[in-house]
């Protein structure tokens, strides 16, 4: 059965340990910072009681900054992803939220094309931005608000 959730504190495990088998971007003590950061939420895709996808996004005023999104890559081309950001796109519109901002590597062309599957489009580039030297893409996708 898949089911999305809003993760908390008591899942800090559950959260590195897809990290760091996925992106491995942030430490333990990254995570708990996160979920003690104002306006920020933090939800899970699961299967039965397994996490097999995280986003981490910020609310501020009527955008939303998704800072974190990954499926576990055994999950991945099966539709589990599109399913989890369909839900969150939603979930933002239903918040009345206007527009949704997040960004990707100019390297990492499978989650660019993930990301443009739902209109989110690029504004801007932040430059030799990753540890690599690749550039941050800056996208923006609109919301239907109500």
């Amino acid at each position: 059965m898949i089911s999305i959730k809003q993760l908390n504190e008591r899942d800090i495990e559950l959260c590195c340990e897809l990290d760091s088998k996925t992106i491995s971007l942030w430490s333990k003590k990254q995570w708990a910072n996160e979920f003690k950061k104002d306006g920020t939420k933090i939800f899970g895709l699961l299967i039965k009681n397994f996490v097999i996808g995280i986003c981490v996004f910020q609310v501020v005023l009527d955008e939303a900054q998704i800072n974190y999104f990954v499926v576990n890559q055994k999950f991945r081309k099966k539709g589990f992803g599109s399913y989890f950001m369909s839900y969150l796109i939603k979930r933002f519109e239903k918040l009345n939220l206007r527009k949704l901002l997040l960004e990707v590597s100019e390297s990492n062309v499978t989650a660019d094309r993930f990301y443009s599957r739902f209109d989110f489009y690029n504004v801007g580039i932040r430059k030799n931005y990753y540890s690599d030297g690749s550039h941050a893409l800056l996208k923006e996708k609109k919301l239907r608000t109500k």
